[in-house]
């Protein structure tokens, strides 16, 4: 069993599940756009998904490539430390449900940008909050579209340029076609097919010790050369600080992220936004949980093969294989055939979201506000939100080819730094005190944006991993840490200097 057919060669089941996959997500598409006929079909898919649907689709939309392949790769490396990771995503959806999610659904229309300004009047608010997500998205979707191309041509052998424009592609028909209606429908059924598969491959690891986690863990501490130390946090007790900051960065990231925010207004009422939040922690915990023993079970199984390890015992194309060599090591091309469609349904499910989100910011939270507030209806906002969607997708696929050598682990931190720094300091204070301005909105999410960008260039991942310098001129990455309190403390302060400006906007209901 050679894991050179395994990974960089096609076999033909590979290719027929991946073409299942294009057709089955096509096809949902050509349903939802029978379904969407208004605006509030296109943008919340007519408020009619349940909490189950939605807990599926929150789901979907947040377990990118990445977390399956990415915290894979992480534990396969470092055992535990990985698990930090996963655990950050799952607390940040607790404090959507009892902090935000009642209120983004009563408050809300479409985006995050609608929520914030049903608390704050003018545009100024406005103009921020779209631009807030814009930057958020392309970050986000730049490291999506990169890690895209990179695995569909490690899959299939397709050149990276054309994976990336396939991507482009079919992420944009999506979102013209189909709305949020598809875009839903598509990260339901990612979420499905990723949760069977992580069940299947978990059974099938366990089988391989007699389904005892104590074999399991006393071979993946007799091959790795760390030992009994990859059973302990090594990294969060070597940089505390860093490891704090990241904490906070992923959790109150994830309750920033303009996509995901989104969500809460494809339900019908308020509870439904709750039980979604609810159903989606318990798949998100049942899916890190297998992560756990995929993840070591990769660890305690490919590295006695050594068809799947290079000349210097690295994995053949990378660490991010970790859960594709495993799947094979499993069950043959059969398996490896479905992890790679399902892996693909991943990103697909994730762009397509994320497309959504940053053309609604141009089209609704932008023109439809600002530049048609007096003539704007549905059917030519819709029309906008399509034309932007062409336009984000073509820079996606440029971008994407632009930084086929960057670090897309920096690009995702990056995205979540400033969610964490920007849209959640705004977004929370909007939402529960009176006392905010859009002055203080506006200057403390500013502040927290540039100086979550600034100091995450400054930081090791940036100015010593990719500029190649010896020191970081900040030492705490993500930056966290510091750019949260100093975004409220703006916003606190700011709005306090300025209560005489602050023109208090009523919602009914609220």
């Amino acid at each position: 069993m050679a894991a050179q057919s395994s990974v960089g060669a096609t076999s033909p089941t590979s290719l027929l599940l991946f073409v299942t996959v294009i057709a089955v997500t096509l096809g949902i598409t050509w349903w939802a756009a029978k379904q969407t006929t208004s605006a509030n079909d296109f943008y919340a898919a007519g408020g009619r998904i349940s909490g189950f649907q939605n807990g599926l689709a929150i789901t979907g939309d947040a377990l990118s490539a990445g977390a399956f392949l990415g915290l894979t790769a992480l534990v396969f490396n470092g055992g535990f430390d990985g698990l930090v990771y996963a655990i950050g995503y799952t607390t940040g959806l607790p404090i959507v449900v009892f902090l935000m999610a009642s209120k983004l659904r009563k408050l809300g229309k479409y985006t995050f940008t609608d929520v914030v300004c049903s608390r704050l009047s003018g545009n100024s608010v406005r103009i921020f909050s779209a631009c807030a997500s814009l930057i958020i998205v392309a970050f986000y979707l730049i490291a999506q579209m990169v890690g895209a191309g990179q695995l569909v041509q490690l899959l299939f052998g397709i050149d990276y340029n054309y994976a990336i424009i396939l991507v482009g592609v079919l992420m944009v028909v999506y979102v013209v076609f189909g709305g949020m209606m598809a875009t839903t429908w598509v990260q339901i059924v990612k979420a499905v097919l990723m949760l069977g598969i992580g069940v299947v491959m978990c059974l099938l690891v366990m089988m391989q010790f007699g389904f005892s986690m104590r074999e399991l863990l006393q071979k993946a501490v007799e091959v790795h050369p760390g030992k009994e130390n990859i059973l302990i946090p090594q990294a969060l007790a070597r940089d505390p600080v860093s490891g704090i900051s990241l904490g906070i960065a992923l959790m109150l990231g994830t309750a920033g992220l303009p996509h995901v925010l989104m969500r809460f207004f494809t339900v019908p009422d308020a509870k439904a936004a709750r039980s979604s939040v609810l159903w989606a922690t318990a798949f998100m915990n049942c899916f890190y949980a297998m992560i756990f023993i995929i993840g070591f079970g990769a660890l305690a199984l490919l590295r006695d093969h050594s068809g799947y390890l290079d000349a210097n015992g690295a994995l053949i194309g990378g660490g991010n294989t970790a859960a594709l060599h495993l799947s094979h090591l499993l069950g043959g091309d059969v398996m490896f055939g479905a992890v790679s469609a399902i892996a693909f349904a991943t990103i697909l499910a994730v762009v397509a979201g994320l497309t959504l989100s940053g053309a609604s910011a141009v089209s609704h939270d932008i023109y439809g506000a600002l530049f048609k507030r007096h003539g704007s209806d549905a059917p030519d906002e819709i029309r906008i939100v399509k034309i932007a969607t062409v336009v984000l997708g073509a820079l996606a696929v440029l971008l994407g080819i632009a930084f086929r050598n960057q670090n897309v682990a920096y690009m995702i931190s990056l995205a979540f730094s400033i969610a964490c720094s920007s849209t959640f300091p705004v977004l929370i204070l909007a939402i529960y005190w009176k006392k905010m301005t859009p002055f203080g909105a506006v200057l403390g999410g500013g502040v927290g944006l540039a100086s979550s960008l600034l100091f995450t260039v400054l930081g090791p991942s940036v100015w010593v991993k990719v500029l190649g310098y010896a020191q970081p001129v900040f030492p705490i990455d993500p930056p966290a840490l510091v750019t949260v309190p100093l975004a409220f403390t703006v916003c606190l302060i700011a709005s306090l200097a300025t209560q005489s400006s602050r023109v208090p906007t009523p919602v009914a209901g609220a």
